[in-house]
């Protein structure tokens, strides 16, 4: 296991690698190029820049998030062949560039969906939350009027503005594509791409859709452990892997965490480890990553990652607001160095703790 942090790039993020260096156990981050649209072809000059940035602080690149897949691809339209064709071209130069692991996701429309950025926590700190009678009572452009306007100045992964103001026109795209669709535009997209990552041994990680359930009537298929399955066996090559999110995938209590990182084990090639408390089934906010403070066990989920053997990049997620800081909602820098330490203890107690046993 790598402890890393996620990084938008210089420009975009309020943390600095100079930051992240300080955070005891972080070794790499997860970036992207984060001014890239989906279906533009990421060039070896840009993608070296980043990794020289990086590396230049002390630290490396541990994965990319997102390289992101091109509606055209998710839909199955007629032109989806030319952007399959970037996204390959994409992942040659990433590989060129030394760079082995991609986190994507097929979420259709929103990479995620929250209905609150600063919900005030009795402890002063603010987080993301959700609720579905706040998305039942509003229709999508409405909504991200809502939530732009609570933004400062930020601009959020998923919700761009220049994403947002084609709301309607993606909306029709999706007309007519049901789950099994989108199940088989996913199967063509990654048959299509496995050459390319055999060559360069690099891992795709799908990302889990945020909630794990249907948003505005939009489907949605990496929701639970039968279908993120059938996503490993559709293409059953080691290249064709998971990001395994715990607050994604437990959004619904449903799942049983622990119990689908194990069915997944050889598959899980990146992890993202956070909290959630749940007020009700369908209104839940971000909590600290202590196991006490939300809804979730993170040592059994810890466990379990560490039983199958899970060695591919860490990182804590959505982050409190606290101290005083003003960043992007959810990916502040205090909150996730609390959770990154508390992480790495949490490890380090289960992997002395094997060992202990292991020599009785």
């Amino acid at each position: 296991m790598e402890m890393t942090l996620r990084w938008y790039g210089t420009g975009f993020d309020t943390v600095t690698l100079k930051e992240i260096r300080q955070i005891p156990g972080v070794t790499g981050v997860i970036t992207t190029l984060y001014d890239t649209k989906p279906g533009e072809v990421w060039s070896r000059e840009r993608i070296r820049a980043l990794k020289q940035e990086v590396e230049g602080a002390g630290l490396h690149i541990s994965g990319i998030e997102s390289v992101n897949v091109h509606d055209a691809i998710k839909t199955g339209a007629a032109d989806r062949e030319v952007y399959v064709g970037r996204y390959i071209e994409t992942l040659e130069n990433l590989g060129q560039e030394d760079i082995h692991l991609v986190c994507y996701n097929f979420m259709p429309v929103f990479d995620w969906t929250r209905t609150e950025l600063a919900r005030l926590r009795p402890d002063g700190s603010t987080v993301l939350a959700y609720t579905q009678e706040a998305v039942d009572r509003l229709d999508p452009e409405t909504m991200f009027s809502s939530i732009a306007g609570d933004m400062n100045g930020t601009v959020l992964p998923g919700w761009e503005p220049e994403r947002m103001a084609r709301v309607k026109e993606l909306f029709a795209m999706y007309q007519g594509v049901d789950e099994e669709r989108l199940f088989e535009n996913l199967r063509y997209f990654l048959e299509q791409i496995m050459p390319v990552c055999r060559k360069y041994d690099i891992r795709m990680a799908i990302h889990p859709d945020d909630p794990a359930w249907s948003v505005f009537g939009l489907p949605r298929i990496m929701t639970n452990k039968e279908n993120v399955l059938r996503i490993m066996d559709m293409v059953d090559d080691p290249h064709n892997g998971v990001a395994f999110c715990t607050g994604s995938f437990g959004t619904s209590r449903a799942n049983d965490l622990p119990d689908m990182i194990r069915a997944l084990k050889g598959r899980i090639h990146f992890a993202h480890v956070r909290n959630l408390k749940f007020n009700s089934p369908t209104d839940f906010e971000e909590a600290a990553h202590l196991s006490s403070d939300g809804s979730f066990d993170m040592y059994q989920i810890m466990k379990a990652l560490y039983d199958t053997g899970f060695s591919g990049p860490i990182r804590p997620d959505h982050g409190r607001m606290i101290w005083g800081e003003e960043a992007m909602p959810g990916y502040g820098l205090y909150d996730r160095a609390l959770g990154a330490a508390y992480l790495n203890g949490l490890w380090e107690a289960i992997e002395k703790g094997e060992k202990v046993n292991g020599a009785q």
